[in-house]
């Protein structure tokens, strides 16, 4: 037989938890939800509950961070409710251009991020059209045609699924912050160390520990010129 007292305390916890993931700051949320995630399925449902009550907003990384732990749990009530209200993620696959990016929050979503981080130059190479698809990489000329829909809908795939670390707009508040100086940023978000680039793929840091702006790479490898028309896209300033 369960002790009482046990049911108690687990309920009152709970309970504290909940107002705290509700009412707290964003630091405090981030400290709750794994917390949460680790009192089973109880906590699991407060999170449940939390993402509803959240839904009709733009998702930001905590719901990302909240989301993550269903996602990457196997319980079947779990992996239901998430089919049935949030049957392509947390963050809308919004596309002018009809590219599907399911695939790449599924990988945000397990942070997987090396694998997304392909899959992030794959959907842009198919922004740019067939002869991108075909040579893997972009010419910075074809940037300029990307829908702003588009971007912003892999730039909040990476924020949302990252806790706020990663992203292209990330990374450009760095390179403002910095005074537009890129060796100042490729410093910063650890593409460079003094005179040596980082080398891809096994020097890259694939987990949330990277520096923030880390990640995405963004056809990095071929020079600044994507990254600086990436930069100049007129969706940052919509």
């Amino acid at each position: 037989m369960t002790d009482p007292m046990i049911v108690s305390s687990t309920g009152n916890e709970i309970d504290s938890l909940r107002e705290k993931l509700i009412a707290g700051s964003i630091q405090v949320q981030q400290q709750i939800i794994p917390q949460l995630a680790a009192l089973g399925n109880e906590g699991l449902n407060v999170l449940m509950e939390f993402l509803l009550q959240r839904r009709d907003r733009p998702a930001t990384w905590i719901d990302g961070k909240a989301y993550h732990f269903l996602y990457n749990c196997d319980a079947p009530q779990i992996q239901e409710f998430l089919q049935n209200h949030f049957p392509e993620g947390i963050v809308p696959l919004k596309s002018d251009a009809g590219v599907n990016y399911n695939s790449l929050q599924q990988l945000l979503a397990a942070q997987d991020f090396q694998a997304a981080d392909l899959m992030t130059i794959q959907k842009m190479c198919e922004l740019a059209g067939e002869k991108a698809v075909q040579r893997k990489w972009l010419y910075f000329t074809e940037v300029d045609s990307f829908p702003s829909v588009d971007l912003h809908t892999i730039n909040n795939l990476w924020v949302v699924h990252s806790e706020g670390k990663f992203g292209f707009s990330v990374q450009r508040e760095l390179w403002l912050s910095l005074g537009k100086n890129w060796d100042n940023l490729w410093t910063k978000i650890g593409w460079k160390s003094g005179n040596n680039w980082t080398r891809y793929p096994n020097e890259f840091t694939w987990d949330l520990s990277a520096p923030r702006g880390h990640l995405p790479l963004s056809n990095q490898l071929r020079g600044v010129r994507v990254i600086a028309s990436l930069f100049a896209h007129p969706a940052w300033s919509k």
